[in-house]
């Protein structure tokens, strides 16, 4: 029998629960659906965004953005990344991102916000690793500085 310690390491072992139900209930599902499918990424994406906004460094960024239509737009990439059957729609990340300037300090500072964001959500250190690590794969793209990353 395993501990819930062990299983815990592994993320398969609800706070106080048995390892073998937890592993059975999560064993098949994607990070996209332990967050909460559709409805989970889009609080993940309103709630990084309250704290995108509200860095001094960043905000400047979207001023006159059309919040609504980018919040969807990151919705579809995150949904993407975190293994959900979504395909992303929006505009080539290049094209979107080359007229504001970003340097990779600016997208280090979003990524983490991201990071620390998706401690609110039921991931384990390793799912928030991955979807990082894809995130930063778009680098070069938002910072238009091949090598960037």
């Amino acid at each position: 029998m395993h501990s819930c310690a062990a299983a815990a390491s592994l993320g398969t072992c609800p706070a106080g629960g048995d390892p073998a139900m937890s592993r059975s209930a999560t064993a098949l599902e994607t990070p996209y659906e332990r967050i909460g499918a559709a409805p989970g990424v889009a609080r993940l994406v309103g709630v990084f965004y309250e704290q995108v906004l509200a860095d001094p460094e960043l905000a400047p960024f979207f001023r006159g953005v059309a919040m609504q239509k980018l919040q969807h737009m990151q919705a579809e990439l995150f949904a993407v990344a975190l293994g959900g059957p979504v395909s992303y729609m929006g505009r080539p990340i290049i094209h979107a991102h080359q007229p504001h300037r970003i340097t990779l300090p600016h997208f280090q500072r979003f990524v983490q916000h991201l990071f620390e964001v998706l401690r609110e959500f039921p991931l384990s250190e390793d799912e928030r690793t991955d979807l990082i690590a894809r995130i930063n794969l778009y680098a070069d793209e938002v910072t238009g500085q091949p090598g960037a990353a």
